[in-house]
């Protein structure tokens, strides 16, 4: 069986859990949520209302309401930057941010958006003096990745939030590689948009994702659609959730979704963090004993996710990916990782690393098999 360890793309295995909440919604439920009053649509509903509750509770959130559920994480922030940004406005984001925010802020651009891109140091991370350097009179949002896809950096939001409050400023937060294995408070963030997949950190199945959109901030619709609510009304309704949730959801994939944060609460978020830590620290100690081996990002004595970048000298990231997997049966992610910020960050690009994200169901013989491989592989390439 080949050793998966390409957590930070998706998540696997799912627990157990997830895959029966998939497939009771499916067989046993299977009512459309907001779409009629007989018996399946109360279920769906209600299982749509508990996962939304679960997020609220491990986020934080007073009001579950203001959970928006969406198709994945980038369907998330593409709602946020486009219903809040407009001509003329002022963005602030960072070098190390996944595609999903920067081609949206690339198009915004194009339409009068004006951006400005922080460098991120790959161990440190942003500067928080020329943060508040860069901010000016009409600027509308701070958008920043929490922690990266591609080294691990995990950025100060707390801080970041704080300084965003003070200044009216709207603070939208990636939580894609943190939600789930990092504690995630909105309020002690100050956070005032949480943009999250189901998928990777909260252990839910692909297709799932949210948006957090805190009280009293305005957005405009991206798309409008029924939502079972004011049907009678040819305008958007203009309440939450139902504002931004047009069409039917993918309720078989929220309640494998809640089932994902249930084990989350069942197993513990420090114990799952404790964990995935342990199998950094080894991964990282043995690939730097390694000849001809570079990692990137900032060592496990700092804050950081369960990411570990690297390569071998002289050897393409792609070559290096393909003999893990055929040689070894062992599974990582190569390339830039739709991140090529990062990568430039770091000197990578445009090549890219080869990126390896233990997850929770990771051993430290599946981690002691890659290191193994990758100093076989150092050694006679």
């Amino acid at each position: 069986m080949a050793i998966y360890l390409d957590n930070a793309a998706t998540s696997y295995p799912k627990p157990e859990s997830v895959y029966a909440a998939v497939n009771k919604f499916m067989r046993e439920i299977g009512g459309n949520p907001n779409r009629s009053a007989h018996q399946r649509f109360r279920k769906a509903y209600e299982k749509i209302c508990q996962t939304r509750k679960a997020i609220a509770k491990l986020c934080n959130i007073q009001n579950p309401s203001r959970i928006v559920f969406t198709c994945n994480g980038t369907g998330a922030l593409n709602l946020g930057l486009k219903g809040i940004l407009k001509p003329e406005d002022h963005v602030i984001t960072s070098s190390i941010e996944h595609n999903s925010v920067t081609r949206p802020l690339f198009k915004l651009k194009m339409a009068g958006v004006s951006v400005t891109c922080l460098n991120s140091d790959p161990v440190y991370g942003l500067d928080l003096d020329e943060l508040s350097r860069k901010i000016q009179k009409n600027t509308r949002m701070i958008i920043l990745i929490h922690g990266s896809n591609v080294t691990g950096t995990v950025l100060p939001i707390a801080k970041v939030g704080a300084l965003a409050q003070e200044r009216g400023i709207v603070f939208l937060v990636d939580g894609a590689q943190t939600v789930g294995n990092f504690s995630v408070d909105v309020e002690a963030m100050n956070i005032d948009l949480l943009a999250c997949p189901g998928h990777k950190g909260l252990l839910g199945p692909q297709g799932t994702g949210f948006l957090y959109i805190r009280e009293g901030v305005e957005m405009e619709t991206v798309q409008e659609g029924g939502t079972g609510s004011l049907s009678e009304s040819r305008a958007q309704p203009d309440f939450l959730p139902d504002r931004f949730e047009s069409g039917t959801l993918n309720g078989p994939g929220i309640a494998g979704l809640g089932a994902g944060i249930e084990f989350i609460f069942q197993e513990g978020q420090k114990k799952i963090a404790r964990k995935e830590n342990i199998l950094i620290a080894q991964l990282w100690e043995g690939l730097g004993k390694i000849e001809r081996v570079t990692l990137y990002g900032p060592p496990p004595l700092l804050l950081r996710t369960s990411v570990v970048s690297f390569n071998i000298d002289g050897l393409h990231c792609d070559e290096v990916g393909s003999i893990l997997d055929t040689a070894f049966n062992i599974e990582v992610r190569t390339g830039l990782h739709c991140s090529p910020g990062a990568h430039k960050s770091i000197g990578t690009f445009p090549e890219g690393t080869v990126r390896v994200s233990p997850g929770y169901f990771n051993t430290k013989e599946d981690i002691e098999a890659l290191i193994r491989a990758v100093e076989e592989i150092s050694q006679k390439q």
